[in-house]
């Protein structure tokens, strides 16, 4: 039988790492960062944990080694990793995750989910501080936030 692969996602760290996170971390396959991490160190407290960790460059970083996008493909669907949310679905991915807008998101648009995770440190538009897990089982996902208060 399958078994489902955990991902912790965050966004927006910019420059915080609460304790939360890194317990919440401890029950996670993989991490993904969706950029704005601003100090590196913060990843290195990530992968300390275990869990391979996965990043993108946010405007806010200034590590040029971090990619703007990485595409993966978990279970059977292709994601898209990027920190900034693009106009137009990309073609070929089945789920685009970002951050930046500091909200948490969960939409279908042009047959692509959309997902943010929202912002540890600076959310917008009354939403809590807040991290995301994403469930993957073949082509089924399950997308839930975890507030962070």
């Amino acid at each position: 039988m399958a078994r489902i692969l955990r991902i912790l996602v965050l966004a927006d760290t910019h420059n915080k790492l609460p304790k939360k996170i890194l317990d919440l971390a401890a029950d996670a396959d993989e991490i993904w960062h969706l950029g704005d991490v601003c100090e590196p160190t913060i990843l290195d407290d990530l992968r300390a944990i275990g869990p391979r960790v996965t990043v993108v460059r946010g405007n806010c970083d200034w590590n040029s080694e971090w990619p703007l996008f990485v595409d993966l493909k978990r279970g059977g669907l292709k994601f898209r990793l990027q920190h900034i949310p693009p106009d137009v679905p990309p073609g070929e991915v089945d789920v685009v995750l970002h951050g930046h807008t500091h909200v948490p998101r969960n939409e279908k648009r042009g047959g692509v989910l959309f997902l943010n995770p929202g912002c540890v440190t600076r959310p917008n538009q009354g939403s809590p501080s807040s991290v995301a897990w994403l469930e993957i089982l073949g082509e089924e996902v399950k997308w839930r936030l975890a507030p962070l208060r």
